[in-house]
Formats: C-alpha cells, sequence, structure tokens
C-alpha cells in the first residue's frame, strides 16, 4: 500500500487486508527517541490501541529499527538531565504499555540496528521477524544507565537469566539469526524479505479467527500487564536517576565524542549507536 510522505516521526497506516501498521518514520536519525519521539510513539500506540484492526504491524523506515534513546537530546542538560530522561522514559512506558496490552495479535519487523530501548520496543511484540543484517544491543551499562522500555523484564523471559544477564551486563551485539537461536525473535529472514514476510504474517492473523486469537493472547498475557507496569515505573525511576550522576553524564559525553569521530567502513555497532543506545 502506498503512503504519501509524512514529517511526523510515527505515523499509523490502515491497511485494507485488516492490518494497522504502527511504523517508525524518521530513518535519518535511526528512529531514536527523543521527548517528541516518544510522546509521538506513546500517542500514536494509544491511537492503535483504540481501534487495532484484526493484527497490528510494528515496523519502522530506514537502515535501523530504533537506535533508542537520542543521546544528543540529552547532553548538556546537567542537573536537568534526570528529569529529561524520565520524560522520554515515561512517554515510551506508555507505549510499551499500551502495544503489550493489545487485544489483538502484534507482529515486529525488526532491521538493522535494534538497541537500548528499541529492544524493548522490538520483543514486545508476540511474534518477531528480524532481517539476518540486524543488530541487538542493549548498551546502557557502558554509558552508565540501567535498561528501560520493559527490557529487563521482558529478557529474562524471554532468554533466561543467564542470557538476560549476559546481554544486560556486557553490552554483546546479537545478529539476526543468533537473535533467533536465542529466543529473542521469533525468526531471521532475509534482509529483503522482511516486510513482506512480517506483513503476510500480520494479514494471516487478521484473516484468521478474531475470538479465538484474541481469546489465546489473553490467556498469554494473563496476570502480567499490571506487574509490567510497575517494572516500567522502577526502570523509568532509576534510570532517571543515575542519568543525574557524574558518572553516567561523562560516559555519555565520551560516547558522543567517540561517535563523532570517523568509522570503519563495516560500521559494527554503528555510528549512531554511539549516539543513542539508551
Amino acid at each position: 500500500m502506498s503512503v504519501p510522505a509524512s514529517t511526523e516521526p510515527v505515523r499509523i497506516v490502515r491497511h485494507p487486508d485488516g492490518v494497522v501498521e504502527l511504523r517508525l518514520d524518521d530513518p535519518g536519525r535511526g528512529n531514536a527517541l527523543d521527548l517528541g519521539t516518544a510522546e509521538a510513539l506513546r500517542d500514536t500506540a494509544v491511537e492503535v490501541a483504540a481501534d487495532p484492526g484484526g493484527a497490528v504491524l510494528l515496523r519502522s523506515t530506514g537502515g535501523s529499527f530504533c537506535v533508542g534513546g537520542d543521546l544528543r537530546a540529552f547532553a548538556g542538560l546537567g542537573a536537568g538531565t534526570g528529569a529529561y530522561v524520565h520524560a522520554v522514559a515515561s512517554a515510551a512506558h506508555a507505549a510499551i504499555q499500551a502495544l503489550y496490552e493489545l487485544p489483538v495479535p502484534l507482529v515486529t519487523a525488526v532491521r538493522g540496528a535494534a538497541a537500548g530501548g528499541g529492544i524493548g520496543l522490538a520483543v514486545v511484540g508476540d511474534i518477531v521477524l528480524a532481517a539476518r543484517s540486524a543488530r541487538f544491543r542493549l548498551a546502557y551499562t557502558a554509558i552508565g544507565l540501567t535498561p528501560d522500555c520493559g527490557a529487563s523484564w521482558f529478557l529474562p523471559r524471554l532468554l533466561g537469566p543467564r542470557r538476560a544477564a549476559d546481554l544486560i551486563l556486557t553490552n554483546r551485539v546479537l545478529t539476526g539469526d543468533d537473535a533467533e537461536r536465542w529466543g529473542l525473535v521469533s525468526r531471521s529472514v532475509d534482509d529483503g524479505e522482511l516486510d513482506d514476510a512480517a506483513h503476510r504474517i500480520a494479514a494471516d492473523l487478521a484473516a484468521g479467527a478474531g475470538d479465538a486469537l484474541r481469546a489465546s493472547k489473553g490467556l498469554l498475557r494473563v496476570g502480567t500487564g499490571e506487574e509490567l507496569r510497575r517494572h516500567l515505573a522502577e526502570e523509568a525511576r532509576l534510570i532517571a536517576a543515575l542519568a543525574d550522576g557524574r558518572q553516567a553524564q561523562d560516559r555519555m559525553a565520551s560516547f558522543l565524542a567517540a561517535g563523532s569521530r570517523p568509522k570503519a567502513a563495516d560500521g559494527r555497532a554503528g555510528a549512531k549507536q554511539a549516539e543513542s543506545v539508551s
């Protein structure tokens, strides 16, 4: 389905096959989360939740899914850093909660970099597809921060405590194929097939037995929504408190300085991830 160009960082596309698409659409910034983008994500997620069609597809335009929080928006705020980070996290967390509680199936399609908060946004889906070239990296502790967007809640449940700790504490990078082997995503596909495969799955779900799909998803989610809500609030509190500290501010400044230097041709871990990782 062709859609007109948009200047909005997040938008909704309603397809005639019953798929409602939530599209991250700020490719020039790697779909990074500053306050404006996080609020747009929250507002569009709530709008989709009110009228989700038969299935929801979350995907991105550009070379990256979401490179996480925009460190350049955090830089130079001094004593106001924590309050700003808390506002960004809270808006993003409202989006995560709305997406988690969708009554219909949610399919996410991940290409390129999924870093920091982009991890939580990726794995909130019921079915998660990743391009083989995708790169998943938490990166929080590298800049003196703790996870947000539900990463510290989703990962132990998806991967088990050992692998979750490995990803969160060491910031190792997983490819799309690695992510499938670990159980972080449902399956990895060839890069050129990602969008078509994700839409096809969403369309098949939208055409399926809607009552049974909703009831089955409800069983998978029963009793967990309020637990996630409490955990998201604690994530927001911790990351904001750390963001006000000298260690985190020095590390963020170092990351930004490193990101301004020339990168190797293979772009391992990604120049954008050096600038947007929380």
